[in-house]
């Protein structure tokens, strides 16, 4: 069995909240003609953001070593050798509404993500995210999530104090051991019977904003609830068995019933600004799961609530 090497402490602390990016210079690339660092961060960067700015990079500092030394450019080049560095980051608007802290103590902590605001890194959001707020408002730099909820889905997150502990966590959600369940305001349909159960086969293309369902095994399945009517819309439980990508947003177009200012489905809507007056009507409310440190049953409750049946 080969033997996970340690991860190489960073001599960077976070900036907003996001950790320096590690670099490790590679083997092969001692045979390729680079006798510097420099040669080699022009090489791999240069492209990128030009040669002029690779330099000025180094020579402002922003690449160190395991010792935390600036890095020269004229450093001679040691394949194996690890560098950091953070990247830079363009102005991000602020999602306007606040996380709201459910519970916390010294192994996890749950929070109440608000509608638009995503989980982790990803894409154009990175330092407006729960994940990099959360790090600066606690106090906790080696926080992580346990799982993910897409940006414009409102409610239940957990995250991890401790490192070590992640993994215990994320078991739970890996080996469906947590219970969730969801609410949603869609438009009535009389001729929907409910409840139903849908399974059906989801696929979900890097690149692509929609998924799709296609024949073939199903890989998702949820459970539908009409919970109450208000005129032409109604509030729905929604319970996931499976963890599909837009999962209950794709099942719930499905059956006729897109949920409100949904702006995948059933169209893709133009990409634009944010119109926070309309957030999709989506809330993850409920979390239950037995701690696997502790072996305490836990049951988690959202304190926000949507607005579309107001």
């Amino acid at each position: 069995m080969r033997r996970r090497t340690k991860r190489p402490v960073a001599p960077l602390p976070q900036r907003d909240g996001i950790d320096p990016v590690r670099l490790r210079l590679p083997e092969e690339a001692a045979g390729d003609g680079w006798a510097t660092v420099g040669e080699y961060l022009r090489a791999r960067f240069g492209g990128a953001v030009g040669d002029a700015r690779v330099r000025a990079m180094v020579r402002d500092g922003r690449f160190v070593g395991g010792d935390g030394r600036p890095v020269r450019e004229d450093e001679p080049y040691a394949a194996g050798t690890y560098l950091w560095y953070h990247r830079d980051f363009p102005a991000e608007e602020r999602v306007p509404f606040e996380i709201g802290v459910v519970h916390r103590d010294e192994r996890i902590v749950v929070v109440d993500k608000p509608h638009f605001l995503a989980t982790m890194p990803r894409g154009r959001h990175v330092t407006e995210t729960a994940l990099a707020r959360l790090r600066r408002e606690l106090g906790l730099p080696q926080l992580q999530p346990a799982h993910r909820l897409d940006r414009l889905t409102a409610g239940l997150v957990l995250f991890v104090v401790r490192p070590e502990d992640r993994g215990a966590y994320q078991t739970l959600f890996r080996d469906r051991l947590v219970g969730k369940e969801y609410e949603a305001v869609a438009p009535y349909d009389p001729g929907v019977a409910l409840p139903v159960t849908v399974r059906s086969r989801i696929v979900k293309e890097r690149g692509v904003i929609a998924a799709r369902e296609e024949p073939g095994e199903p890989n998702s399945e949820s459970r539908i609830e009409l919970v109450e009517r208000r005129g032409g819309l109604g509030r729905y439980r929604l319970l996931p068995r499976t963890g599909r990508t837009h999962q209950l947003r794709v099942h719930m177009n499905s059956l006729g019933l897109p949920i409100l200012h949904d702006p995948v489905y059933p169209v893709v809507l133009e990409d634009g600004p944010e119109d926070y007056a309309r957030p999709l009507q989506l809330l993850a409310r409920v979390l239950e799961f037995t701690d696997p440190v502790t072996g305490a049953p836990l049951r988690f409750e959202s304190g926000l609530r949507l607005s579309g049946t107001d």
